[in-house]
């Protein structure tokens, strides 16, 4: 069911516009009203017949929003209340059903905004205002409402813009604005959106210049190369924050910034897969080659043990025959020694008994002084084969010492561990050589054995201790690691707590100093209006600092070394820009920022606080802290005194 003029023909007043509106909005939600013709077409069921037309929904909104908070003196009170009770109704009840068709208009692409793509806009985008109420204020100069009570009431009405800027001259408030939207297709969206609603409420740029003699309320328009290039104090102001671009330039710009974009990111891409591919070769060729020197060790390894094994049974094959043979002829000379003792003592005996006896002891005494060579000579022999068994001793001595010279020179790649284990076992080996070679009666040899003994069981027991003396070092570091973090923790919090101006305090890294934003802005702008630009800079600049995606930075290699070192990259297009447009006081406090996130925060890339030591700009100890918090407290209790 449509309306063309209302229920009746009396109007209402200004304070019955709530309760009328209320009672529209009922009749809407329970049918009585037809709104929606089909899904991408609507209708206004509160404009006469003759004006009746078809909208989309988005369109229909900017009317029911334009009609409803007009202030022209045409719109009657009743004919606010019934569009503000649609605006309503299309936000409340609607709105589920067109939601994804409202997302899809916002998110058009150029070729979706209903304005000609070869026309000169200014960019960024701006909107006029003019015939605002201005008065006289005592000086006898021009004053006028504020730019924020403008913006805010476009707000409301869905406009969505980032700033008015009210424009003065030397007479003071002129009279018009103009209302900066965020660049890009939902600001266009904004701003035609904008020209729209005024349109349709007689308040376009049409209106305001048809020759009548009475302008009432706000006029306004999205600004043109018209506009741009008028010598008022609008064209100034244009020419002095924008440029006149087309959609098909600007479209061109974008595409331009996205193929160089794709570029860099390609490039980025084959980089890193050169570098992981360089990385696998290298693994590929470590692996093989600790596969070949462990292969190596195993092999020397085994020979040694094998060579090991045939010189200590030749060794011992060859001793137990030499002290066989020694045993023997020893055991033979002391026979016969003894024998030409008792020999000798009878010969004696007989001496005095008959001369005969006498020539026959004195044939016995030449042949017993013959057979004493024979016995010095059998001693001589046993001497010569003593010194040949040393002899073998030591050329065995010296081959074992060359083998573990050959032990040693490939346990020299492996750790103090394994040097350890190998160690033992070697005097394991010459230990059990030791026994081979001795005779369990020699007392030598024994303690041999027991001194050997004693040096395995130390070497194993130092083993012991170093493996529990480095398990109770770790546990103890780590322990008191994490002691120091926490302390560091508290003192921070605590220190953040207290306002102090000492050298020791907190600093927040990775924070963007404000302070050169606003005096660049001053040099540009008024007071009020550097503020506002100082402020959208640095949220801007802030927002860059967390971007994971910008990385300024180059790497160097230090000279003299095989190191490389992380700096900040000049040719960065951001950076560069920066530089060129605010100065080098600005410049560095965003590369100092970046630097800082940089250093204590790559993978965050949000602020955190440090300790820092202000006196000597650097990173404060936690002794320096302590220190200082102490003789913040003498202090705190001499005044209490």
């Amino acid at each position: 069911m449509d309306i063309s003029s209302g229920d009746d023909d009396s109007d209402i007043s200004e304070s019955e516009m709530g309760e009328y509106g209320d009672k529209s909005y009922e009749k809407l939600k329970n049918g009585k009203y037809t709104v929606m013709v089909s899904d991408e077409t609507y209708t206004c069921p509160f404009c006469p017949m003759k004006n009746k037309q078809s909208y989309r929904y988005k369109d229909l909104l900017q009317h029911a929003s334009g009609v409803g908070n007009s202030s022209s003196s045409k719109r009657k009170p009743r004919e606010k209340a019934n569009h503000l009770a649609l605006l309503k109704y299309l936000q409340m009840d609607l709105v589920p059903v067109v939601s994804s068709a409202k997302s899809a208009a916002q998110e058009d692409p150029p070729s979706g905004c209903e304005c000609d793509r070869d026309e000169k806009i200014v960019w960024p985008w701006t909107g006029i205002v003019v015939n605002i109420p201005t008065r006289r204020s005592e000086d006898g100069r021009s004053v006028g409402g504020s730019g924020s009570k403008l913006r805010d009431e476009l707000i409301s009405r869905g406009f969505n813009p980032v700033r008015v800027h009210p424009l003065w001259n030397f007479r003071g408030h002129s009279g018009t604005a103009a209302v900066e939207f965020r660049k890009g297709w939902p600001g266009l969206h904004n701003a035609l959106s904008f020209e729209k609603a005024y349109e349709a409420d007689h308040h376009g740029k049409k209106d305001w210049s048809a020759n009548d003699d009475v302008k009432d309320g706000l006029y306004a328009w999205v600004a043109r190369a018209d506009d741009y290039n008028s010598s008022g104090i609008i064209g100034e102001y244009l020419r002095k924050i924008g440029d006149l671009k087309t959609i098909s330039e600007l479209m061109e710009e974008e595409a331009r910034k996205q193929d160089r974009l794709i570029s860099n990111l390609t490039n980025i891409i084959e980089t890193k897969t050169k570098h992981i591919k360089e990385m696998e070769a290298i693994c590929s060729e470590t692996s093989k080659s600790l596969e070949v020197f462990m292969e190596e060790k195993e092999n020397l390894l085994q020979a040694y043990n094998e060579e090991i094994k045939k010189i200590q049974l030749s060794a011992r094959e060859h001793f137990q025959k030499i002290s066989s043979d020694h045993e023997k002829l020893k055991s033979q000379l002391e026979t016969h020694k003894q024998e030409l003792e008792l020999r000798g003592a009878e010969l004696e005996k007989r001496e005095a008994l008959n001369e005969t006896e006498r020539k026959k002891l004195a044939e016995d005494i030449e042949e017993n002084a013959f057979q004493n060579n024979a016995l010095q000579l059998a001693a001589l022999e046993q001497k010569r084969a003593d010194e040949k068994v040393m002899k073998l001793a030591e050329d065995q001595k010296r081959q074992k010492e060359e083998l573990h010279n050959r032990i040693i020179q490939l346990e020299k790649k492996l750790d103090q561990k394994q040097t350890l284990e190998l160690e033992i076992e070697q005097l394991r080996g010459s230990l059990n050589v030791i026994r081979h070679m001795g005779d369990k009666d020699d007392k030598e040899v024994l303690n041999k054995i027991e001194a050997s003994l004693r040096e395995l069981r130390e070497k194993e027991g130092e083993l012991e201790d170093l493996e529990a003396l480095n398990q109770t070092l770790i546990v103890r570091e780590r322990k008191s690691n994490d002691e120091l973090q926490d302390a560091r923790k508290e003192l921070i919090n605590g220190l953040k707590e207290m306002s102090s101006r000492g050298n020791i305090g907190v600093k927040r890294m990775g924070e963007l100093d404000g302070k050169p934003f606003l005096e660049a802005m001053k040099r540009k702008y008024n007071e009020e209006q550097a503020e506002e630009r100082a402020s959208e800079l640095c949220s801007l600049w802030e927002e860059y600092l967390k971007d994971p995606d910008w990385h300024p930075f180059k790497r160097i290699k230090l000279e003299g070394k095989e190191e490389y070192k992380e700096v900040i990259n000049d040719e960065d297009e951001k950076l560069r820009d920066l530089m060129d447009e605010m100065g080098n006081e600005v410049y560095k406090s965003v590369t100092s920022a970046v630097k800082e996130i940089n250093e204590y925060n790559p993978s965050g890339r949000y602020i955190i606080s440090e300790l820092w030591n202000y006196g000597e700009g650097r990173k404060a100890s936690l002794k320096e802290g302590v220190k200082y918090l102490l003789e913040l407290w003498e202090s705190a209790k001499r005044k209490r005194r």
